[in-house]
């Protein structure tokens, strides 16, 4: 799939070090962002060692010669469940490190990783790092967060709204690095040339309204670079109190899906 990919991030207005890391590979159509938590210098390690082991894993198993449609008992495309396992390991390499090393005991991140592929794209995500699509005009967030807030409002507790404003806002209940194995969020969606896939941390979606970043994705679509800036800006403008990270995804012309057998069977009969 021919992509374009534009990724950003800025320390923010109060925080003293970026703990958020980003990695993007066009020729395999993949993207990851991770935002580390676990004190000074060791969110950032965690972060990272996400990023590069996603990425590495991803590399290696996509050049095998032998690759399997689907895996049969989950009735998923086999880059999901690759993207799966590499982000499994990732949380394993994190997780005993911290082990290993006193000095980073309780580190941990989230993540949110996308492979462009053929007409799809497949998204594996834990914790409260987000990934949108804007369709058209319309934003549309797919991930869903891994945190107390999204809980207290999946109950009734909050609104979204004053979800927002929850002190509990920055809670996660899932992350990488926390035990030796982790729960994955995979899906796969279909792909159309033109859309505008965002990932981002924390830090952008909240101190920005969903409705705000579909505008100001929508005024620059024009221009990834200056979207993702812009959006950036505005975090900071309204006080940029986290890491703000942004990587935004446009497929530039996407694989037609192969036929089935009646399909062909009737294109045959034409």
């Amino acid at each position: 799939m021919s992509i374009e990919i534009v990724c950003n991030t800025d320390t923010g207005r109060v925080r003293d070090h970026n703990e958020d890391s980003l990695a993007s590979d066009k020729v395999l159509g993949l993207v990851v962002l991770a935002d580390g938590m676990g004190g000074y210098q060791a969110g950032e390690v965690a972060s990272q060692l996400a990023v590069d082991t996603i990425k590495e894993e991803l590399n290696k198993t996509l050049k095998k010669t032998v690759r399997y449609r689907r895996d049969h008992h989950r009735h998923y495309h086999y880059t999901t469940v690759w993207l799966e396992q590499a982000v499994e390991k990732a949380n394993l390499l994190i997780y005993e490190t911290a082990e290993r090393e006193a000095y980073y005991h309780g580190m941990g991140t989230t993540v949110v990783t996308a492979l462009f592929h053929d007409n799809q794209v497949s998204i594996a995500h834990v914790g409260d790092s987000r990934m949108y699509r804007l369709r058209g005009t319309q934003l549309t967030q797919l991930t869903k967060d891994h945190s107390v807030r999204q809980e207290l409002i999946d109950c009734g507790f909050y609104t979204p709204d004053q979800a927002r404003r929850s002190p509990n806002k920055n809670l996660v209940t899932r992350a990488l690095g926390v035990g030796s194995k982790v729960t994955v969020d995979i899906q796969e969606r279909d792909v159309v040339a033109g859309d505008i896939y965002l990932l981002c941390s924390d830090g952008l979606n909240d101190m920005l309204e969903d409705k705000e970043m579909q505008a100001i994705i929508n005024q620059y679509s024009h221009a990834l670079g200056q979207a993702a800036e812009k959006l950036i800006e505005v975090a900071n403008e309204k006080g940029g109190e986290d890491n703000i990270s942004v990587i935004l995804v446009r497929p530039l012309e996407v694989s037609k899906p192969a036929l089935g057998l009646w399909q062909r069977l009737q294109k045959w009969w034409q």
